[in-house]
């Protein structure tokens, strides 16, 4: 992206998505990390944004009392130091702006803010004293504006504990005190940054309304942001310059100025995580643009965000696409083996797996909370059935290669019956040795797919009483010597026989190894997506337990008896959720149902294919008794001169010449 665009307007206090924004976003397949800035109007937070993306120019700094930055703007900029991943920044709307005079306004500004970000900068000028402190009371009103579980699902527990919900979510905190002149001594002792925002984050004991207000803001920040950090700036420059920031060289700036900035921009850079939702699920581009879609039309409609809520919703927006997707790259795999057909099983089975696994893969990097796997069955179902699909076309034109071929081989061997040249003496015996080399030369051409000793029993059963007529004419031959060669024949019927269902046997067994395989690999890669989203959820728990056990800590020292009481309570509904979520994982029977349904779909979609074979030879059998019972009733009809009919009798046996049923090349 070139340069800024808004992603949320802000017209007349109604917030609205930027279709435009929202598109841009969905293009971005990579994990984004967000980077957000808040604060007062008018307090430097452009410029912060400007240095993360590397430029001068970008976003608006302006030179007047006048806001320039209305709603929240975004840039999207490759991340410097993290490869394929984006680096998203938003300039949000200057909070206490005397124009707008909205504080509601401004809160909802700020919660998105907090909902969108992997890292939350609050810009302030001065010092942090209280009215600083004060000036960031948005964060009291958190609680009011987003809401962890919804009210359905949310116990009175989770509701007293949101506190320790939120921690497991929120960005980090940075606090960038701009034009800092005063020297970082506490008690006559030099402190950090860090130290100094602690302090002044520092609750006072006492019960009285005045207490209370001073600590509500304090203990927000200290409950809600389990990782702060803060940075102090100087003036950059003198005041006549500041109206020409944006144009000046790097060189004309305070070097103070310059060495925090840089030192600032380093921070960001090597701390602020992939941004990721409830759960532990990192956000790419596109996930990001439906979060601000539903986040800013939830607001719209009068409600409060329900994170829970937010999060199925995308789940299940993302597991559909991510189900179409895999689908969409197992075609494409399949796509070259089509322009192919027909191919032998081995190919068939080759690709299959490659771009079973593929598709598998691409699902499960896109997917998350498929708990049950419904939308990982949909895909090998999807799979299956399209597999399925390509076997029967894979069938068909191995079944017209292979009558096309017997056609064109079969017809001078047609043509001469219908001159009469087999009408005489050793006409059978010239008859099998054209038909034997119909047969290998039949054999001998490669390529004919799964179909060939299917379609060339069923050709040489049609041939069948056209040979047994020229048999039965051939006054060479005596009665016993027919008989012989109607045993051959029969015996090569029964040969032949034996191999198709060897074939028929060995795919039977082919298909099952294949949905075997198939199921193992989608198992193996469910596994590991649920390990993965069960170690992101422990992450997210073990972070949040962290900080509220040091919190707990300070408390303790501080002698907040009361509010450590308060705090164990938090830790330890934090370690039962903690139990639960492990005892979750571990719940074989939902996992063995889950199997078991994976399993059945695959099976459902291969057996659409066998399905079909079963009916289509169903369908040919009953054409071929039709036919030979036609046959039988009209009398097959000789087209060779000299040859007899013969009548009734009925023909039991394949036409395979005496002699040249073990014809293999």
């Amino acid at each position: 992206m070139d340069s800024p665009m808004c992603l949320i307007d802000n017209v007349d206090g109604v917030l609205r998505p930027v279709p435009d924004a929202i598109d841009h976003l969905m293009r971005i397949r990579q994990r984004v990390v967000v980077v957000s800035v808040v604060g007062l109007y008018r307090t430097g937070k452009s410029y912060l944004m400007n240095k993360l993306a590397g430029r001068k120019d970008g976003f608006a700094l302006g030179s007047t009392i006048q806001s320039k930055t209305k709603g929240i703007w975004m840039w999207c900029v490759p991340h410097p130091k993290q490869a394929d991943h984006t680096l998203v920044l938003l300039d949000t709307e200057g909070l206490g702006d005397v124009e707008k005079g909205d504080s509601k306004n401004d809160a909802w500004i700020f919660s998105l803010a907090v909902l969108l970000s992997s890292t939350l900068v609050y810009n302030s000028r001065g010092t942090i004293d209280n009215q600083a402190v004060e000036n960031l009371q948005y964060v009291t009103e958190l609680t009011e504006r987003i809401k962890v579980k919804s009210s359905s699902n949310a116990s009175s527990d989770e509701e007293e504990g949101v506190d320790a919900q939120f921690v497991q979510f929120f960005p980090n905190f940075v606090w960038a005190v701009r034009d800092f002149t005063l020297q970082l001594r506490i008690d006559n002792r030099d402190v950090t940054a860090d130290q100094y925002l602690e302090h002044s984050l520092e609750l006072k004991k006492g019960t009285d309304r005045k207490v209370m207000n001073y600590n509500l803001p304090r203990a927000c920040i200290r409950n809600y942001f389990p990782t702060r950090k803060c940075f102090v700036f100087q003036t950059p420059t003198s005041p006549e310059n500041m109206v020409r920031l944006e144009s000046m060289d790097d060189r004309e700036l305070c070097q103070g100025f310059r060495e925090t900035t840089d030192a600032f921009c380093h921070y960001v850079f090597q701390m602020s995580r992939v941004k990721t939702v409830k759960g532990g699920q990192g956000v790419t581009g596109r996930m990001l643009g439906h979060l601000v879609k539903m986040y800013v039309e939830t607001i719209a409609r009068g409600e409060v965000p329900c994170l829970e809520n937010v999060v199925l919703a995308m789940a299940q927006i993302e597991n559909q696409a991510a189900v179409e997707e895999g689908l969409k790259l197992y075609q494409s795999c399949m796509e070259p083996l089509k322009i192919r057909f027909p191919v032998d099983m081995d190919q068939m089975s080759d690709q299959h797996q490659r771009a079973d696994q593929q598709a598998t893969q691409e699902f499960m990097n896109r997917s998350f909370k498929d708990k049950n796997g419904e939308f990982l069955t949909r895909l090998a179902n999807g799979i299956a059935k399209t597999y399925a699909e390509l076997l029967i076309r894979n069938d068909d034109a191995s079944e017209k290669k292979c009558q096309d071929l017997l056609r064109e081989l079969s017809a001078p061997v047609s043509q001469k019956i219908q001159d009469g040249f087999f009408a005489k003496p050793g006409g059978y015996e010239l008859y099998c040795d054209l038909h034997d080399k119909l047969v290998a030369q039949y054999r001998s051409t490669p390529n004919k797919g799964i179909r060939a000793e299917e379609v060339l029993e069923r050709f040489l059963k049609e041939k069948s009483v056209e040979s047994n007529s020229i048999l039965q004419a051939d006054q060479k031959l005596t009665d016993s010597e027919k008989q012989i060669h109607e045993e051959r024949e029969r015996a090569a019927l029964a040969e032949q026989e034996v191999k198709v269902e060897q074939e028929t046997r060995l795919q039977l067994e082919r298909e099952s190894k294949e949905r075997e395989r198939s199921y193992q690999e989608s198992m193996t890669q469910l596994t590991a997506k649920m390990e993965l989203e069960a170690n992101q959820m422990k992450w997210e728990m073990e972070r949040a337990l962290e900080s509220k056990l040091e919190e707990q800590k300070t408390l303790h020292e501080k002698g907040f008896l009361e509010k450590e009481a308060d705090m164990k309570e938090e830790i330890t509904a934090l370690r039962q959720k903690m139990d639960e979520a492990k005892s979750e994982k571990e719940d074989k029977a939902s996992y063995r149902e889950m199997m078991g349904t994976l399993m059945h779909s695959i099976g459902k979609g291969f057996g659409h294919y066998f399905n079909y074979k079963q009916a289509r030879e169903k369908r040919k059998a009953i054409q071929s008794q039709s036919s030979r019972s036609r046959g039988v009733k009209a009398g097959v009809p000789n087209t060779q001169k000299g040859i007899p009919d013969p009548g009734k009798r009925q023909v039991q046996t394949q036409a395979k010449c005496g002699g040249s049923s073990g014809s293999e090349v």
